[in-house]
């Protein structure tokens, strides 16, 4: 693509973009009332974890790293301890209690998934004795309590926007919806999207961008990611009552491939830590995500919350599966039980809060 060709290209999508904006009023990210929950470190709590991993039907199998044979159990012992207060211990029952009746999704990626995973194991344990349903396919999961009529869902959708395939390839359409319906009339949705859009090579998911009726072949991904979520940003202010709906963000989950980006440069990659990053300052560079998530959510005229996990997960470069799971190394996801059981007493305490 030549230099004029991509000032042009850049400038017709800063157009859509710009239209795209000026469609919604401002309105701030929601936050904590009393403190930053996400502003804080991990510290030994022996009375971890909340639940046995070994005892829970819902991981998947990479994820479960007791029964793939990970020895040290120092992972499984930290809790986040915000800076500023305390985060509510998690209660599974009265969770399924004071939300009786309710429905919560997980619409995302595997970290979407991994989180899902855990929730649903936390409120397992919680309540043992009570009959549960579930239902698995390739892209959906369903875990209900018919005790509490409580319902918590994961949909698999990494982009949130349309991918499909045509003549021309695997087109990514930044400004297209078409799989909304099973987001409408649910109680909490939990919404997460980010590590697909960084893959390239072999990883990357798909040929073209589109926006419009035009074709992209090379376009800066984070550029394109503020495009796509300025696409769901505005589905979300058009359908969603924040009466009937409360909506989350799930933010930016850290990977950890180099230990220079913990100033380690000596260790390669997640393999074989056993503690996290000691403090809450976290010596890498944040994630440009990061700031796009913010930005549009601070545009939209509907209040969505952000789970801004990255700090916490920054510091936890001990908390991968590794290469336990299989012969791949794994240092994007997560270990069941593990790093995602701080996400869901981050949203419980939230929920507290509303």
């Amino acid at each position: 693509m030549s230099a004029k060709t991509r000032i042009s290209c850049l400038s017709y999508i800063n157009k859509i973009l710009l239209v795209l904006l000026l469609s919604r009023t401002a309105h701030s990210v929601e936050v904590s009332q009393s403190c930053n929950l996400f502003q804080g470190s991990w510290v030994f709590d022996d009375s971890y974890p909340l639940y046995d991993s070994l005892q829970c039907p819902f991981i998947d199998q990479g994820l479960n790293c007791l029964k793939n044979g990970r020895t040290d159990k120092f992972y499984l012992k930290y809790r986040w301890q915000p800076t500023d207060c305390d985060m509510s211990r998690f209660d599974g029952e009265d969770l399924l209690k004071n939300f009786r009746g309710k429905n919560f999704m997980f619409v995302g990626d595997s970290l979407s998934s991994n989180q899902w995973q855990s929730l649903a194991c936390m409120l397992h344990a919680a309540v043992p004795n009570s009959n549960y349903t579930f239902d698995q396919t390739r892209n959906r999961s369903v875990l209900s309590f018919p005790e509490f009529e409580f319902t918590v869902t994961f949909l698999k959708n990494g982009f949130l926007v349309d991918l499909v395939v045509e003549e021309a390839g695997r087109v990514l359409k930044l400004d297209s919806l078409s799989r909304t319906e099973q987001w409408k009339g649910v109680d909490f949705l939990i919404f997460n999207s980010y590590h697909w859009w960084i893959h390239t090579g072999r990883l990357q998911t798909w040929d073209y961008f589109q926006v419009g009726d035009k074709l992209y072949k090379d376009l800066d991904h984070m550029e394109a990611y503020k495009i796509a979520l300025t696409t769901w940003a505005n589905w979300i202010d058009s359908n969603i009552d924040p009466a009937v709906t409360k909506v989350f963000f799930q933010g930016i989950s850290a990977v950890h491939y180099h230990g220079n980006d913990w100033n380690e440069p000596m260790v390669q990659d997640c393999t074989g830590q056993t503690k996290p990053i000691e403090g809450s300052t976290y010596p890498g560079d944040r994630y440009p995500g990061e700031a796009v998530v913010k930005s549009v959510l601070s545009n939209m005229t509907k209040p969505v919350t952000l789970l801004d996990i990255a700090l916490l997960t920054q510091l936890r470069k001990d908390g991968h599966p590794s290469r336990i799971a299989s012969g791949a190394t794994d240092c994007s996801h997560w270990c069941v039980a593990g790093v995602p059981d701080a996400w869901n007493e981050l949203l419980y305490s939230i929920l507290l809060q509303k």
